[in-house]
């Protein structure tokens, strides 16, 4: 097995690793995600996936598919619960993320599609990142922390390093990064 299949294999292991406490904690009801930021993280990392694919990302875009099945699934468990508190902001920049989605249908660019892949993904952050803010005991952060490691490992294992291909994964991590840190001051200044 050649390094890039190699880091690609990790990427996804410590993927599943972040994922297993987080659907844990759903499954036990502790973890209470927003529908519509895992909706569309499924959606556009799908999307991410197959341009990462049409760019010769191999190895590195393996944990994108994993993570676009596993975003989706975690979306339609939040769906059924109902527990999500859904406001006028949550609406523009859901709607805002799958504009991204039907610009890229129409330009059928791959460079184009990751571009508004990301920023639709920053967009569709932004319900999570609003829920988490009043109450970040509701996510299970070991996931977001894990899913920046695993993206690091994702760019390292990409055949190819262009554009197409590093982007998506280079924004996921500063934003689940960024998204780990606001909570966790946020958990100490409510604890005071």
């Amino acid at each position: 097995m050649d390094y890039k299949n190699f880091l690609g294999v990790c990427a996804i292991i410590i993927g599943f690793i972040g994922y297993a406490p987080y659907l844990r904690n759903l499954y036990l009801k502790k973890t209470k995600p927003h529908t519509f930021s895992w909706l569309a993280w499924g959606l556009l990392e799908a999307i991410a996936f197959f341009a990462q694919i049409n760019k010769g990302g191999g190895a590195g875009a393996w944990v994108t598919g994993a993570s676009a099945g596993v975003a989706l699934f975690v979306a339609g468990v939040a769906f059924t619960r109902k527990e999500t508190e859904i406001n006028t902001l949550d609406w523009v920049v859901f709607v805002g993320a799958i504009l991204g989605i039907l610009l890229w249908k129409f330009t059928r660019d791959p460079l184009l599609a990751v571009i508004l892949v990301t920023v639709s993904d920053a967009l569709a952050f932004i319900p999570t990142f609003r829920k988490s803010f009043y109450k970040p005991e509701q996510e299970t952060l070991i996931e977001y922390g894990l899913s920046a490691v695993k993206w690091i490992f994702a760019i390292f294992a990409l055949q190819t390093l262009n554009l197409t291909t590093w982007l998506y994964p280079a924004s996921l991590i500063l934003t689940n990064g960024s998204f780990v840190i606001m909570s966790l001051i946020r958990r100490y200044q409510l604890k005071k």
